[in-house]
C-alpha cells in the first residue's frame, strides 16, 4: 500500500503565512549535537565522578546516552515521515490522543521557556567572573536581546548562530580529549598516568545504588536539547535527506564527547578531588575541563573555558527561544493557544510567538533578582523533568505510530527512515524515563526526614502535566486514537 506523497523537500520560501525550509545538512547536524553538549559535559561530568566515582560516571552517560540515542531514532522515524514544527505536540495528536498532545506540547514550552530565563541567570553568573560588580540584569538583557536578534530575522539565523556555538564546542572537546590523552600517556605530564586515579579504592564505582541514580538524573539533563531537531526537521531544506543524517551521527558524538571526556577527566583526576564536587557555573575555576587544562601547563584555561561555557550557556539560549517559539506557534496553528501567536511574517518567523517568550523569560528572570544561583538551581530542576516528560511522550508516540503504519497496510520500505531495534528502542526508553521521573528526587524521602519544599520543586511537573491533560480531555472529549484510525496524511505546506 502506497501513501500520497506531497514534495515537502523544495527549499524555495513559502508564503508569507508559512515557516521556510531554510536550515541546510550542516545546521541539523550541529543542532543535534550542540543540544547534546553544554554546562552538563563541561560543568557537571566532575560532579558526577565525585558522586559515583568514574566507573558510576562513565555507567551513567552510556546508559542515557544509548536511551538518548535510542529517542532520536523513534523521532527521526517520525520527523522524517511528517517533518513538523510542532512535532511532539504533532505526532502525540496523531497517534496517542489530542489531549495527550496538547498537554505534552504546553509541556514542552515550559521546558525551554523556563530554560530561557535559566538561562539568562546562568550567563549573568558566569560573567561574574570578569566582571565581579557589573550589575547582573545588564549582562541578562544584552544576551536577551542577542537571541532575540538570532530568532528575529529568519531560521537561518537561529541554523546559524547554534552551528558556530556548537562548532565552539566541538573544537574546546576534542583539544581537551588531544591534551588528557598526552597527559595520560605522559607527553605532557612527564610520565604515564596509569590506572591509579580509575580505580582509585580498588573500584571505580563508588558510593553505592543511589549515588548511580542521581549520576542518571545528571547526565539526563546533560542530554537534553538533543530533540530539537525534531521541530528543526519542519524548516530543514530536505528533511527526509538530511535529519537521518543527523540523527546517525548523534550515537558516535555521545559516544566520543561525553564517554571519552569522562573517561579522560577520571584517570588524570582522583575522584576524590574536592575540586570536582565543587564545580559549578559560577565557579569555573574547578571545572574538570579547566583543571586538566591548568595541570597541562595552560596559565589561561579558567577564562578560556570561562568563555567557552558562556558560549555554551547562550547556545542553550538560543536553542530554547527557538524550540519555545516552534512550538507555541504550532500550539496556535492547532487551535490550542491563542491564534495570534500562530501568524509568521513574510521571513517566515512566528514573531508573535517569539515575542511571547523573550518577555515571559524576562519576566520570569527579573523574579529571580533576589538571589540567581537558587532561582537557577530551581529553574533546571523543573525544566529537567519537564524534558523527560517530554521525552516519554517521543517514545510512546513513535511505539503507537509503528505498529498502527504496519496495521493500517503501509509498507515499511516506503520510510524515508527507520528506527533500528523497534520495539525494543521506545519500551526501553519508555520505561527508563518513568525510572528517571518518579526516582527524581528519592533522596529527599531518605533519612526520615522528608523535604517538601524540595520534593514538591522537583514534581509538581508531574501533577501538572496529568491535570492539563486531563482538563483537556474531560472538555474536548477526546479519546485514545485507535490504531485503525491513525492519521497519515501529509500536509503540502507547513
Amino acid at each position: 500500500m502506497q501513501l500520497e506523497q506531497t514534495t515537502l523537500e523544495s527549499s524555495a520560501p513559502r508564503t508569507s503565512g508559512h515557516l521556510h525550509r531554510a536550515l541546510r545538512a550542516r545546521h541539523l547536524s550541529m543542532i543535534a549535537i550542540g543540544g547534546a553538549i553544554g554546562t552538563g559535559l563541561f560543568v557537571a561530568s566532575g560532579s558526577s565522578i565525585s558522586t559515583a566515582g568514574p566507573g558510576g560516571a562513565l555507567a551513567a552517560y552510556l546508559i542515557i546516552g544509548i536511551m538518548v540515542y535510542f529517542l532520536m531514532t523513534s523521532l527521526g522515524e517520525m520527523a522524517t515521515f511528517l517533518p513538523e514544527a510542532g512535532s511532539f505536540e504533532t505526532y502525540a495528536t496523531r497517534y496517542v490522543d489530542p489531549a495527550f498532545g496538547f498537554a505534552l506540547g504546553w509541556n514542552y514550552w515550559y521546558t525551554w521557556a523556563t530554560t530561557l530565563a535559566a538561562e539568562l541567570a546562568a550567563g549573568a553568573i558566569v560573567m561574574k567572573y570578569w566582571f565581579p560588580h557589573s550589575p547582573s540584569i545588564l549582562w541578562s538583557a544584552i544576551f536577551l536581546c542577542l537571541l532575540l536578534l538570532l530568532n528575529v530575522g529568519s531560521v537561518k539565523g537561529y541554523g546559524e548562530g547554534e552551528f558556530w556555538f556548537a562548532g565552539i564546542k566541538v573544537v574546546t572537546i576534542l583539544a581537551f580529549l588531544v591534551v588528557g590523552i598526552l597527559m595520560i600517556f605522559g607527553v605532557l605530564s612527564g610520565k604515564p598516568v596509569g590506572f591509579g586515579n580509575f580505580t582509585l579504592g580498588g573500584t571505580p564505582f563508588h558510593g553505592g545504588a543511589m549515588s548511580l541514580f542521581s549520576t542518571f538524573l545528571v547526565a539526563g539533563f546533560a542530554f537534553q536539547g538533543t530533540e530539537v531537531v525534531g521541530l528543526a526537521a519542519g524548516e530543514s531544506e530536505n528533511p527526509a535527506k538530511n535529519v537521518p543524517r543527523a540523527i546517525r551521527q548523534v550515537f558516535w558524538r555521545i559516544l566520543i564527547f561525553y564517554v571519552l571526556a569522562i573517561f579522560v577527566i577520571a584517570m588524570l583526576i582522583p575522584y576524590t578531588d574536592p575540586n570536582l564536587l565543587n564545580s559549578g557555573v559560577n565557579n569555573v575555576s574547578v571545572s574538570p575541563f579547566t583543571l586538566v587544562f591548568q595541570r597541562a601547563g595552560f596559565a589561561f584555561a579558567a577564562a578560556v573555558m570561562n568563555a567557552i561555557i558562556l558560549t555554551a550557556v547562550l547556545s542553550a539560549g538560543n536553542s530554547a527561544v527557538y524550540a519555545s517559539t516552534r512550538m507555541l506557534w504550532a500550539l496556535a496553528r492547532e487551535g490550542k493557544a491563542p491564534r495570534a501567536l500562530g501568524k509568521v511574517n513574510s521571513r517566515g518567523v512566528p514573531v508573535n510567538a517569539l515575542l511571547v517568550n523573550i518577555a515571559f523569560a524576562f519576566v520570569s528572570f527579573l523574579l529571580s533578582l533576589v538571589g540567581h544561583q537558587q532561582v537557577y538551581t530551581w529553574m533546571m530542576n523543573a525544566a529537567g523533568l519537564t524534558g523527560f516528560i517530554a521525552w516519554l511522550g517521543i517514545a510512546i508516540s513513535h511505539y503507537r505510530f509503528r505498529r498502527a503504519y504496519v496495521m493500517q497496510g503501509y509498507d515499511l520500505h516506503d520510510l524515508a527512515y527507520r528506527a533500528k531495534w523497534y520495539p525494543f528502542g521506545p519500551i526501553f526508553s519508555l520505561v527508563l524515563c518513568l525510572v528517571v521521573i518518579l526516582g527524581q528526587d528519592l533522596s529527599g524521602f531518605v533519612g526520615g526526614h522528608i523535604n517538601w519544599l524540595g520534593v514538591v520543586a522537583t514534581y509538581v511537573s508531574i501533577p501538572l502535566f496529568v491535570i492539563v491533560w486531563l482538563g483537556y480531555k474531560l472538555v474536548k472529549k477526546t479519546k485514545i486514537v485507535p490504531l485503525n484510525e491513525c492519521d497519515f496524511t501529509k500536509r503540502s505546506q507547513l
